[in-house]
């Protein structure tokens, strides 16, 4: 009896340290009001293949980080979702948050908020700091890489040093009001991380609530009706402040996707779309997101080394699409397609 009674407890402590502080529909409405309608993009710069190197010392590039959201800037966007990574912190928590803080003066520079994403259980799980290895000609997304890696992840008695990089980011940047909102875990449940992930994800929840930040928090949901996520999809939506999703599909999945969302009686974002090749373009998407109050993040900005303009599953050695699968802008900062540029700026009044 004493067992079952300590073990109830034990749990009803951990939803507890998941569910306080979590914010009201009020707050939510609140802080919709004051951000508004908002569109811009996955950002990671050109030179960088992962976000490791966009993050480390050795290859941190804010001239070019400048350049990018300058134009960025242009064309109207507003908002970043920008990938940390933990063994960035591991190896250099002192330099990464000086860097993080160069790039959100940047950031303000430019009039662009952030939503810093924390862990990614997508691509390559065995990252390292150093040199990165280059990009496969041709291959979509050839070295993004997993956080926290894959061993770290099936190990959780490695998790106080995640726990203490997830604190430690969030008491130096809790406040900042260049932050608007925090993503704790991207696509969880990729590559087949189904048991893995769930327990991490709620710890992770609970490391954030006991440093209460003063941004919101969101968790995204990216398999909708996939009964293999069901657990992570309801847990995501049960604890997030905001709603955030992912829909790569067309016109009309994408409409269902927001009359979903949207009957939480939250704010919702899209935090990942475009996939031009699937019918899920600018054109089709943006002006509904705007009609329907969604703030719109597409996949890829500047044409770079993480070579996202090929398609998902794409050959080493493709030859450039003709029709892009994500990216706005080629290298020299000029758009893929003009008419695309055109309608952001007219939707965001630029």
């Amino acid at each position: 009896m004493k067992i079952i009674v300590t073990s109830f407890l034990l749990i009803f402590a951990t939803y507890l340290s998941q569910s306080q502080n979590k914010w009201t529909i009020q707050q939510a409405k609140e802080w919709q009001a004051k951000y508004g309608w908002m569109t811009g993009c996955n950002y990671i710069n050109a030179s960088s293949i992962n976000q490791i190197e966009m993050w480390q010392a050795d290859t941190f590039n804010p001239q070019e980080i400048d350049k990018e959201l300058g134009w960025a800037k242009d064309i109207g966007f507003t908002f970043m979702r920008v990938f940390l990574h933990n063994v960035v912190w591991q190896n250099d928590p002192t330099g990464f948050k000086v860097r993080i803080k160069k790039f959100l003066d940047i950031c303000e520079k430019h009039n662009i908020k952030v939503m810093f994403v924390f862990f990614d259980d997508c691509w390559y799980g065995n990252p390292r700091m150093g040199k990165q290895n280059d990009p496969v000609p041709g291959l979509h997304n050839s070295y993004w890489l997993q956080s926290p890696s894959f061993a770290s992840k099936k190990n959780p008695a490695s998790w106080g040093s995640l726990e203490n990089y997830v604190k430690d980011i969030l008491t130096t940047f809790g406040t900042d009001k260049r932050v608007i909102i925090w993503d704790l875990y991207n696509e969880p449940g990729n590559n087949d991380f189904y048991a893995e992930t769930l327990p991490l994800l709620k710890n992770t929840v609970t490391w954030f609530r006991q440093v209460n930040p003063s941004q919101p928090m969101t968790i995204g949901v990216w398999q909708l009706g996939n009964i293999q996520f069901r657990e992570v999809t309801n847990y995501s939506l049960e604890v997030s402040d905001i709603v955030s999703f992912h829909c790569y599909g067309g016109y009309e999945n994408m409409r269902k996707d927001i009359d979903n969302f949207k009957s939480f009686g939250l704010p919702v974002i899209c935090t990942e779309y475009l996939a031009r090749g699937y019918n899920n373009t600018f054109e089709e998407m943006l002006p509904l997101m705007k009609t329907e109050g969604v703030i719109a993040i597409n996949w890829g900005f500047v044409d770079g080394k993480t070579q996202t303009k090929y398609p998902w599953g794409s050959k080493p050695n493709a030859p450039e699409p003709e029709i892009w699968h994500h990216d706005v802008l080629r290298k020299d900062g000029k758009p893929y397609d003009e008419k695309e540029v055109k309608l952001i700026m007219q939707l965001t009044g630029k």
